[in-house]
């Protein structure tokens, strides 16, 4: 099939697990569903329509939809929110912080999503924040889930999970309410997390910035989300316990989840599939799609 013959479904709000999550899909609804999981104040423009069509015209139905606190899901402004400092004693000297939610809830919403779209089981890929959360459904859901593909994430280990500092203040940085110089923020943010060794195409991303940012972007709901990882569990034991066709993709120069995130992932789950690309940050370079693709496709084939 041609991507272009691909049917595009229009975004939709869905009533899943007491919220209303946006939602969008490509491809033919009678097809293996897979659902894409984005991190952290990233939304379902992140994944790339040509990628999701690419992937669809391989013979699935893929839905992408926004976390909530992002895009045009519900936000949780009556939640409290953890402040930078919160997170930084959290982080250093195990204080308590105030997370209103937790990863396990956003799990909670994406098998609601499934529900609401009449979904029994779907091959789950996520990325980064989006890998945590598709490990969880996995872990607690494993009837939902025929495969789950975790990119650039974590099992969930703090020891593991320590960027380096420049890169962590690139990414927390507060935003300027100016939309050019938001812009040009978030570019320079994702110039770092993409790296030097594959191209990065500026105009495709500052058009993918613009669009997020005019879907709806909050400082606070961000901070939630980022609540959420922080107070996770490390998944590692539950993970060992694992019956589903995996794979584990990482980027061997990713500055913000270091490569051994990656490694100790796939060490953790049985029987799994683990891809280390040499250059890749934390971004899925347009020159990689069809490799990642492939190795989707052999994963997948193991749960039918």
């Amino acid at each position: 099939m041609m991507m272009s013959d691909v049917i595009y479904h229009p975004e939709q709000r869905f009533q899943c697990n007491g919220l209303h999550i946006a939602a969008d899909s490509f491809g033919d609804k009678r097809n293996p569903p897979v659902l894409l999981i984005m991190g952290l104040a990233t939304q379902l423009v992140h994944w790339d329509e040509a990628f999701c069509r690419k992937l669809a015209a391989q013979g699935y139905w893929v839905i992408r939809f926004d976390n909530r606190d992002i895009g045009r899901s519900d936000y949780l402004h009556s939640k409290p929110t953890p402040g930078l400092l919160n997170m930084a004693t959290h982080h250093y000297f195990k204080a308590p912080i105030n997370a209103p939610y937790l990863l396990d809830d956003m799990a909670n919403d994406a098998v609601a999503l499934l529900d609401s779209l009449n979904i029994p089981a779907a091959h789950i890929i996520g990325v980064s924040m989006g890998g945590m959360i598709a490990q969880i459904m996995a872990i607690q859901h494993p009837d939902r889930v025929l495969s789950l593909t975790s990119i650039m994430s974590s099992p969930g280990d703090k020891k593991l999970m320590k960027p380096k500092l420049k890169v962590a203040f690139t990414v927390l940085r507060p935003r300027s309410k100016s939309q050019e110089q938001y812009i040009k923020q978030a570019l320079a943010m994702w110039k770092v997390l993409h790296g030097k060794h594959f191209p990065f195409e500026e105009e495709r991303m500052r058009n993918m910035i613009l669009t997020a940012l005019q879907r709806g972007v909050s400082a606070s709901g961000i901070m939630r989300q980022l609540g959420a990882i922080m107070v996770a569990p490390d998944r590692t034991p539950q993970l060992q316990q694992l019956d589903i066709p995996s794979l584990v993709v990482h980027g061997d120069a990713d500055p913000l989840v270091p490569v051994i995130n990656g490694i100790k992932t796939a060490e953790a789950i049985p029987d799994s599939e683990l891809k280390i690309i040499k250059g890749m940050g934390h971004t899925i370079p347009v020159s990689i799609w069809d490799e990642l693709i492939d190795s989707f496709n052999a994963v997948a084939r193991k749960s039918s």
